[in-house]
């Protein structure tokens, strides 16, 4: 379910009631949380946190005119989706963040390589997002991207 809005607010206005508030919820959290130097926009249909061309003019290997993507926020057809690239290339923040989990989280943790899934919005742990979301910097995923995924 990929969004055509063009503004995270307006990604936001377009979601079915019960869906507002919790995705609300999840960017102020991420924007309150996210290291200097990343910029919010939309992506991909997503709303999504990135290091802009300001800052690393290379962009995504994939697509170089886009972006270089770190955080995704989506409401998808069946879940709440939060995408971290971090978690794909980094083992040792991947390991903290399924330690963490069961500390703040109801329910088995629900997670591909950088998506992690949520079916009931009320078990989305807030807080723990809020920590994930400073443990990386914009330099050092910059860094992490060159050595682990650009090759």
């Amino acid at each position: 379910m990929q969004s055509t809005a063009t503004t995270p607010d307006q990604y936001i206005a377009e979601l079915p009631e019960d869906r507002k508030e919790v995705m609300q919820t999840l960017r102020e959290t991420i924007k309150k949380n996210l290291p200097d130097g990343f910029e919010e926009t939309l992506q991909y249909g997503m709303i999504s946190y990135v290091v802009p061309h300001s800052i690393y003019p290379a962009g995504y290997h994939c697509k170089p005119s886009d972006a270089l993507p770190f955080m995704s926020i989506a409401s998808q057809k069946n879940h709440i989706a939060f995408y971290h690239m971090g978690l794909y290339s980094d083992p040792r923040l991947l390991k903290w963040f399924t330690e963490e989990y069961p500390k703040h989280a109801k329910g088995k943790l629900d997670m591909g390589k950088s998506c992690i899934r949520f079916k009931n919005p009320k078990n989305i742990p807030f807080d723990l997002f809020g920590e994930l979301t400073t443990k990386i910097s914009v330099h050092d995923w910059i860094a992490k991207y060159e050595s682990e995924i650009k090759r």
